[in-house]
């Protein structure tokens, strides 16, 4: 259960001036918990605090540093139930997704341990032209310094994850600002890590207002600014972040393709899971479904009929597959979509009914290709259905939006698979599942409006470091 109220952490320690954020249980609409809010003034302190440790932590041993990150898998590991309640009650997550979640806490963790003793360099020998011949050269990586991270309301503990586990292997000290909708995931993260043995100030996180949170898009002292949410906030962040490095994991609307050849059983198994999981609230959820059209109304009657059995409800209940969104206006935004469609021509197949933040799981069809149920990202329980005829045409369709995040292609032919891989304009081609699948050491992250850089922990360590060369002139 949740406490009646959690501190923030500034400078590794646990700071309780208030508890003015109310954090409700998504199902109910009543205070679940209290969180301390913190200012301007203690995200300024944060800030400086990361400066001051940054020396500490570019000395800090890699194995220590692989210390504290075993340190912390192992604590959520005892701490996993009391963990997946809490983000059943904050983010409105089934109980068994937010199982799922914590898992991949823990190996997220894990993996960052394990990467944190990995950083290794290069020998670069320099002798392919007289002028260069007498000298030799080598590289390795180094911590940029203090980093600022943002982080976003549907996965609290692993988005969380993803930016406090690599930058603890790399050596960079941080600031964190969690969703104020679902905070204290990430301040039991900081529980674990106010235990490790780091440096004074290697990390603060603190939930506050966005007005407050100013200087860790703006301030020079931060070096990295790593930001997930959607694209209209993180664009706008990258504009006002100056010269530092900027990692955007914004968000999607993803497609996904299942051609003739495709197990169709296992297609609709996969889809259901990619569409409704965690009530679509996902930025690789299963938006666009685009399906050939020899077996489009034998996909559609089966899928139809699948989603209906979906039972929606509260999420503490163990046979629960959908639980509320977000927010009583998440659910408003999502249904004057499906609405709107509906008004222009759309036939809805299921769904399309809203009480309060619970929405019913929808598949609408035949949707105007302008409608922002096509065009934009609906982080909801929804999806459309279309048809195509050739391979070539249902990439064009997959295209056809400004969101680039990932796709997934259901097909027995390897030779449409490696087209899928070269024309898709995504940053990530799934084949024989769907869009939200996701490793936690692969590659991830989109092109176009769906972001900038990479996440999973080796590639996030690239980011927060930087190569620093050494060549050396021999002497005879």
């Amino acid at each position: 259960m949740l406490k009646q109220s959690y501190p923030y952490y500034l400078a590794n320690k646990p700071v309780q001036p208030n508890a003015d954020l109310e954090v409700v249980d998504k199902y109910t609409g009543d205070v679940a918990a209290r969180v301390a809010l913190a200012d301007r003034r203690a995200v300024e302190a944060g800030i400086a605090a990361a400066g001051n440790a940054a020396e500490a932590m570019r000395r800090l041993p890699a194995w220590k540093r692989q210390q504290v990150l075993e340190h912390c898998a192992k604590r959520f590991t005892e701490q996993a139930e009391d963990l997946a309640q809490a983000l059943c009650i904050e983010a409105g997550k089934p109980i068994r997704d937010s199982r799922g979640e914590v898992q991949r806490l823990i190996d997220t963790f894990r993996i960052g341990a394990e990467e944190s003793v990995r950083m290794a360099g290069q020998y670069t020998p320099f002798d392919r032209h007289p002028r260069t011949a007498g000298y030799v050269g080598m590289w390795r990586r180094v911590p940029v310094g203090p980093c600022s991270f943002i982080t976003p309301f549907n996965f609290p503990l692993n988005l969380a994850a993803h930016k406090i586990a690599p930058a603890i292997a790399a050596g960079c000290p941080f600031v964190l600002k969690p969703s104020p909708y679902a905070p204290i995931g990430a301040l039991l993260i900081a529980e674990a890590l106010a235990e490790a043995d780091l440096p004074e100030g290697a990390f603060s996180i603190l939930p506050c207002r966005t007005e407050d949170a100013g200087p860790l898009v703006e301030d020079d002292r931060i070096r990295l600014l790593s930001f997930t949410g959607s694209a209209e906030v993180g664009w706008k962040l990258k504009s006002r972040a100056g010269r530092k490095k900027v990692v955007l994991e914004l968000g999607g609307n993803a497609a996904c393709i299942v051609d003739e050849d495709a197990d169709l059983d296992d297609a609709i198994s996969r889809m259901i899971v990619g569409a409704f999981y965690q009530s679509g609230q996902s930025c690789i959820s299963v938006q666009r479904i685009h399906v050939h059209e020899r077996i489009y109304k034998t996909f559609r009657e089966q899928f139809v009929a699948s989603v209906k059995q979906l039972k929606a409800g509260d999420p503490k209940q163990e046979d629960t597959f959908i639980g509320p969104m977000i927010s009583a206006q998440a659910a408003e935004r999502l249904e004057s979509w499906i609405r709107s469609a509906v008004d222009r021509g759309a036939r809805l197949l299921c769904g399309g009914t809203r009480d309060g933040a619970m929405m019913q799981p929808t598949l609408l069809e035949e949707v105007p290709m302008d409608e922002k149920i096509c065009q934009e990202e609906a982080f909801g329980p929804a999806a459309v259905l279309s048809r195509f005829r050739e391979f070539d045409e249902a990439l064009r369709q997959a295209n056809a939006t400004a969101y680039g995040l990932q796709a997934g292609v259901f097909t027995r032919d390897i030779q449409k698979a490696l087209r899928a891989w070269d024309e898709l304009e995504v940053g990530g081609v799934i084949i024989n599942d769907v869009p939200s699948w996701r490793a936690d050491a692969m590659p991830y992250g989109g092109v176009k409006q769906s972001g900038l850089g990479r996440e999973g922990i080796s590639f996030a360590i690239e980011d927060m470091t930087e190569i620093r060369l050494m060549a050396i002139r021999l002497k005879e």
